[in-house]
């Protein structure tokens, strides 16, 4: 055997250098035929959950690929036992290719003639195939050709486990594919990338922020009512920084139980509280390398502030339970729609971590605030919808964008969002029902409106003249509400009814609420 080692040091550089094992034996099969009388390289895979064997590669002496179309021969119980029996025993077979079918049922592809040696493929010991080496008449091989056969398992094993391992990633490939065409069907997109309405209109004085912030590594806070879009702005400000390879982790501090924010956030180790069975990682274990958006950071419990102060300062924690300092490279992005400051003089916000937190503040405008995004947001909710409930692409008229333009807008950009779906399902594919979707949801158990007082002893009026009363009593309310329309101090409670009714009721009767805000100098949101 020793005059076969250079030959058998140039099959591991071969098989060690090409992946794909087609490749692989299209390079060693003419190394072998060099030194051997070889016509043809076989290797079969084993599988012993389906009970089959199948070709995944062939090549000649030329090094020229064989097709095989996948050639799967099935086995047999008997058959499969037989197999595995030999391959356990670790040791190559030579003879005729009728004779080593009858012995080694199934391993031989039937269209094979000549001499054969068939030797075992092993993973980590298990059988995983076999290697058919074929020499036409009138070669044949001789007995030393077996060693070198047995020398040959090992190579072709790792080649096909590196095979399998190839197909297994394209399989996952493959499925991750899947799932994110799925992913996007659903979220009503064409792609992943952050793409931001307004980007160049409303938004464009906080996006200038959002690029000037992103490249460092700053904390950043993003300030803003609720459903403005902060999440959007940290994706962005996470997809233009340096970590945009990263992971970005969304943590909703509002939504985790109080009990478990210690362990939500750093982890914890098993055994450190009941029901700790295994140990986990927090939030800032996983979002190492990357960036972690703590939204709703003013819902965070003091307690909780101390620890997040403490990652903030230094990079270091401990999880629940555990003595032993962890550290962790992660870039914070928070949000809030709380008035943080004020909530510092009151003792309810640690003033230190507002100061680590406030290093770069951005603001994001409300949407009644940017109405040259209205139309372009309505359009893109609008398609998003149809994709997702799979009905007809349909974009808002200037009638549908002139009615969403007139409302208030108090969910912001979440509720541009629900309405625009409301409106898509609503028509049913023909046309958006924008004024319908204003008003109260389907199914909505709003209160009807209270009549307005009318004398008890005058005599009914006509129905424009009602309208017109009902136009002055609204706008009386609005201005001493100064045109706000919800809340405790709004038009709707003093006039006894739905916020929503209110809306669709001034709709009706043209009634623009805008006229009413600012009232002896003061400027109130609706």
């Amino acid at each position: 055997m020793e005059r076969f080692a250079p030959l058998l040091l140039d099959l591991w550089r071969e098989t060690g250098r090409h992946l794909e094992i087609g490749e692989s034996l299209r390079r060693c099969t003419p190394l072998l035929a060099r030194r051997l009388p070889l016509d043809q390289l076989w290797v079969r895979r084993l599988d012993r959950a389906h009970a089959s064997l199948e070709t995944v590669a062939a090549a000649d002496a030329g090094g020229a690929a064989i097709a095989t179309p996948h050639v799967r021969d099935s086995l047999t119980p008997e058959a499969l036992a037989e197999l595995v029996a030999f391959c356990r025993r670790g040791k190559p077979l030579r003879g005729s290719a009728a004779a080593l079918a009858r012995r080694i049922e199934g391993a031989v592809p039937e269209s094979l003639e000549g001499d054969l040696i068939v030797g075992p493929l092993l993973r980590d010991g298990e059988p995983a195939g076999v290697l058919v080496l074929v020499a036409r008449a009138p070669r044949h091989f001789e007995r030393e050709h077996e060693e070198v056969a047995h020398a040959l398992a090992e190579p072709f094993s790792v080649a096909l486990e590196n095979d399998r391992r190839i197909a297994e990633l394209d399989a996952l490939r493959q499925a991750a594919e899947a799932d994110k065409r799925s992913l996007l069907t659903r979220l009503g997109r064409d792609d992943l990338s952050e793409n931001i309405v307004g980007a160049d209109s409303g938004l464009r004085a906080s996006m200038e922020r959002i690029e000037l912030v992103a490249p460092s590594d700053v904390p950043v806070l993003l300030l803003g009512e609720t459903g403005s879009g902060k999440e959007v702005a940290a994706r962005a400000i996470h997809s233009r920084s340096a970590r945009a390879a990263g992971p970005f982790m969304r943590v909703n501090c509002g939504a985790i139980p109080t009990g478990l924010i210690d362990s939500e956030l750093f982890g914890h180790e098993r055994g450190s509280f009941t029901g700790a069975a295994t140990q986990r990682k927090g939030w800032f274990e996983r979002a190492d390398r990357g960036t972690l958006f703590l939204d709703e950071i003013g819902e965070l419990p003091l307690a909780a502030q101390v620890r997040l102060l403490r990652i903030l300062q230094d990079g270091s924690f401990e999880r629940v339970g555990g003595t032993r300092p962890l550290h962790a490279d992660v870039r914070i992005v928070a949000a809030t729609h709380r008035d943080l400051q004020a909530m510092v003089g009151e003792g309810r916000f640690r003033e230190d971590l507002w100061y680590r937190l406030a290093v770069f503040v951005i603001h994001l405008p409300p949407l009644r605030e940017r109405p040259e995004d209205i139309a372009a947001l309505a359009t893109h909710f609008a398609l998003r919808a149809a994709t997702r409930f799979g009905l007809p692409a349909l974009t808002p008229t200037r009638d549908d964008v002139s009615l969403l333009a007139s409302y208030a807008w108090p969910g912001n950009i979440r509720e541009l969002g629900a309405v625009m779906d409301r409106a898509v399902l609503l028509g049913q594919g023909h046309v958006l029902e924008v004024a319908k979707a204003l008003g109260p949801a389907p199914g909505s158990s709003a209160p009807a409106p209270a009549p307005l007082p009318v004398s008890p002893v005058a005599p009914p009026e006509p129905s424009a003249k009602l309208d017109e009363a009902m136009v002055r009593h609204i706008e009386a309310a609005l201005t001493r509400a100064f045109g706000r329309i919800e809340g405790p101090f709004g038009a709707a409670r003093a006039l006894g009814i739905n916020p929503h009714t209110l809306r669709a009721r001034m709709r009706k009767l043209g009634i623009d609420w805008r006229r009413f805000r600012g009232t002896h100098g003061i400027s109130e949101n609706p």
